[in-house]
């Protein structure tokens, strides 16, 4: 039996999921609003931060243009759907998602721009949009059209608007819609009727839910809003059930291709080798990565070494909703318990909910281990798989053991291409490499070396996304759990100056007279104070009254030069002291005649003490005291 055929029965299978014969040449157009900034009403927390998580979606879907418009008012959100109207003219895949405000009046759904005051019940006509508006602008589209509406919300519009016809109907949430043109789609995030929730997190679990599973590659849109439909239900109680309305045809419409199948004709095929079939397989299911590729793999090969990996890998996924189903569960009891004792409830009703929170926190707490467990088992086992391939490369006499997993032979002649190629190490953490890429944690480029900074970028995913890979080496348990990561993991790091938008850096704008701080954030400048001087005039002459200080009197001598005079008071009397030092002798005026030398002493008496004058000495006359001096100048 040739390879082609053996592998036949499980491309079959695989088929399902990725989609039949793609066109790889389809166009594929967005546009994505997320209206936050009400200003009319209360602002909404999530439809901004939703409308960036689709935005990312959507681009690493691929798709030809993604335009992300946020908090637009009446006119900005005509402008828009008339410029995608244009970009969607040859598109084949047109999608347009909305999150924020939406209304039914008469049957009719409406969505609100963020300036919309709604007054009164006929406002509505003038100041939203009809989603008639919205079909119009993806009705181009040739293959599909999809609208996607998370505007399911309780509408605090109703609750203040005036009713101008008692018998004009205002629904709750949004009303059931029938798409009149073919190949549309249009999905509510709450079926018609009821109100969908915002969550406790930054986003809405249905627009969570809808970024995992919308752009799986291969996958019909259908099927993948039917597992958006049971993972909302699951993480909301069965409180909130999202539905789509339309149809489309009997083939696969995936949003994202998936890789295509292409046959060459083969003479004579070498014989077949089972395990590296059932080895290329089980890497197809876990590049797929979900639990319908992994049960898809197990009906094919239901026994042996890769049939008990990916029993050990449906654990894992199984661990993991189990984990979240508790930890929404455990939530919503202690949430319930702290309004009943909010409220004052009686106290048996008290002690049941306590009862009922504490049950669910156990319950929590076991998942939590149970799911920890399971992801270190899938690890173990993935990287046993992988030192066990490496040794078959190496020593290709030991891979014919019995159940040891055999590398795939050389290939000879004209080959079926198979969906994936047998990935080696350098390859698989050049993959890996690029999905960190791809979620934000990683910012230098994919060579293909796992090294520091790679090891490092895991450790960021681990942190962020609750998981436990390890970060040692690249392997395909890390690259398949990155793979479910639809929009960014680690959180976006700016340089100062720069605010993150998205998936982008911008510039922070302060207004005029404020600067960025250095917490990066627009601080107002202060205004200088003015400081007292003195004035101008008493300034320019200080340097002359300090000089004319400096100066001696007219016509007193100065000390001679390396002469100094030192003065002592004491109970008994005055005494003068003359000592040598060294001195800086003054410039000697040019047009005056020579004084006559000092003598050097200091006569001091009752009231001052000054320079004996030139030609005279002093003379000590005896006695002395308070008052009384002994000294007397004698001059010649």
């Amino acid at each position: 039996m040739s390879w082609s055929v053996r592998l036949g029965g499980f491309i079959l299978a695989a088929a399902l999921l990725l989609a039949g014969h793609p066109a790889l040449a389809e166009k594929r157009v967005a546009l994505v609003i997320g209206n936050s900034a009400y200003q009319n009403v209360p602002p909404l927390t999530n439809p901004a931060n939703d409308g960036a998580v689709m935005t990312a979606t959507f681009k690493n879907a691929g798709f030809d243009v993604v335009d992300y418009r946020r908090d637009l008012t009446a006119r900005e959100t005509r402008r828009a759907l008339r410029d995608f109207a244009d970009a969607a003219r040859d598109a084949d895949i047109a999608v347009v998602y909305y999150a924020g405000h939406g209304m039914e009046v008469e049957g009719s759904n409406y969505l609100i721009p963020i300036d919309a005051r709604l007054e009164r019940d006929t406002d509505v006509y003038d100041e939203t949009l009809s989603l008639d508006r919205i079909l119009v602008a993806v009705e181009p589209a040739k293959k599909l059209r999809l609208v996607i509406l998370d505007a399911c919300r309780d509408n605090p519009f109703t609750r203040s608007m005036q009713r101008t016809v008692a018998t004009r109907s205002l629904g709750r949430g949004l009303a059931k819609v029938e798409p009149t043109s073919p190949n549309t789609l249009v999905a509510y995030s709450a079926k018609a009727g009821s109100t969908a929730q915002d969550g406790d997190g930054k986003n809405s679990p249905f627009t969570l839910a809808l970024s995992r599973h919308i752009a799986t590659p291969g996958l019909d849109v259908r099927k993948a809003f039917g597992f958006v439909r049971d993972e909302v239900l699951k993480s909301t109680g069965n409180r909130q059930e999202p539905f789509v309305y339309g149809s489309l045809g009997g083939e696969d419409v995936p949003l994202v291709p998936g890789v295509p199948r292409v046959v060459t004709q083969m003479p004579a095929a070498p014989a077949a080798n089972p395990q590296a079939d059932m080895r290329r397989d089980y890497e197809l299911a876990m590049q797929v990565g979900n639990k319908g590729a992994l049960n898809a793999f197990l009906a094919q090969y239901p026994d042996g070494f890769y049939a008990s990996l990916a029993k050990l890998q449906l654990e894992k996924l199984s661990a993991e909703e189990n984990r979240a189903a508790a930890a929404e569960k455990a939530r919503a009891t202690e949430a319930e318990r702290a309004r009943l004792a909010a409220e004052g409830a009686r106290k048996d009703t008290l002690a049941k909910a306590e009862a009922e929170a504490k049950a669910a926190e156990q319950a929590r707490l076991a998942a939590e281990k149970a799911n920890q467990l399971a992801q270190q088992q899938a690890a173990d086992a993935e990287k046993k798989r992988q030192e066990q391939q490496l040794a078959a490369v190496d020593n290709p006499r030991a891979a014919t053991s019995p159940g040891a997993p055999v590398a795939a032979a050389p290939p000879q002649g004209p080959q079926v291409a198979s969906l994936t190629p047998p990935s080696q190490p350098a390859d698989l953490a050049k993959s890996v490499q690029l999905e960190l890429r791809r979620v934000g944690c990683l910012t230098e480029d994919a060579d293909g070396d796992w090294g520091s900074a790679s090891r490092r970028s895991l450790s960021q995913f681990n942190r962020y996304a609750g998981t436990r890979l390890d970060t040692q080496a690249a392997s395909a348990d890390a690259l398949a759990a990155i793979k479910l990561k639809q929009a960014r993991v680690c959180p976006l790091v700016c340089q100062h100056g720069y605010k993150s938008d998205g998936d982008r850096c911008t510039r922070i704008v302060c207004a005029e007279g404020a600067f960025v701080n250095d917490d990066n954030e627009c601080e107002k400048r202060r205004e200088k104070k003015p400081v007292a001087k003195r004035d101008g005039r008493d300034d320019e002459d200080a340097p002359s009254r300090r000089r004319a200080r400096a100066a001696p009197e007219p016509g007193m001598p100065l000390p001679a030069p390396g002469v100094g005079v030192g003065i002592g008071v004491g109970g008994g009397g005055v005494g003068a002291g003359i000592g040598m030092a060294p001195s800086i002798a003054p410039p000697k005026p040019q047009a005056q005649a020579r004084p006559k030398p000092s003598s050097g002493q200091i006569y001091c008496d009752a009231y001052l003490c000054r320079a004996v004058r030139p030609g005279c000495r002093l003379e000590y006359r005896g006695g002395g005291g308070p008052g009384v001096n002994a000294n007397s100048e004698v001059c010649n």
